[in-house]
C-alpha cells in the first residue's frame, strides 16, 4: 500500500494552496481518510477527516480549510485558504481501515 500526498509549496500568508493524497495497491475502501501536520518541536495533530463521508476539522482551521473525498476512491484532498504562518508544517495523509497508512509528507511553508 503507497499513500502519496502532493500539492505542497510556499504561499504567502492568506494565500491557497490545495494537497492531495491517492492511496494506491490496496483494493481496500478505507473507512477513515485524514489530514494531520506536524510543525517542528510540535506533536502531529489532526487537521480534517472524512469518516464514513462526513468530514470534521480542528478549531483552528475551521472554516479555511475543506476537506473533500471522492465517493468509492481512495484520494482526498485539502483545500486550504487563508493560509497562516502557523500552517507551516509537513502535512500527512492517514488512510484507515484497520491497519493505518501514512504518507510521507509534504511541506507547507507560509511567509511573506
Amino acid at each position: 500500500v503507497q499513500v502519496v500526498e502532493s500539492g505542497g509549496g510556499l504561499a504567502q500568508p492568506g494565500g491557497s494552496l490545495r494537497l492531495s493524497c491517492t492511496v494506491s495497491g490496496t483494493s481496500l475502501s478505507f473507512g477513515v481518510m485524514a489530514w494531520y501536520r506536524q510543525a517542528p518541536g510540535n506533536e502531529r495533530e489532526l487537521v480534517a477527516g472524512v469518516v464514513g463521508g462526513r468530514a470534521s476539522y480542528a478549531d483552528f482551521v475551521q472554516g479555511r480549510f475543506t476537506i473533500s473525498r471522492e465517493r468509492g476512491k481512495n484520494t482526498v484532498s485539502l483545500q486550504m485558504n487563508g493560509l497562516r504562518p502557523e500552517d507551516t508544517a509537513v502535512y500527512y495523509c492517514k488512510a484507515q481501515q484497520g491497519y493505518t497508512y501514512w504518507g510521507q509528507g509534504t511541506q507547507v511553508n507560509v511567509s511573506s
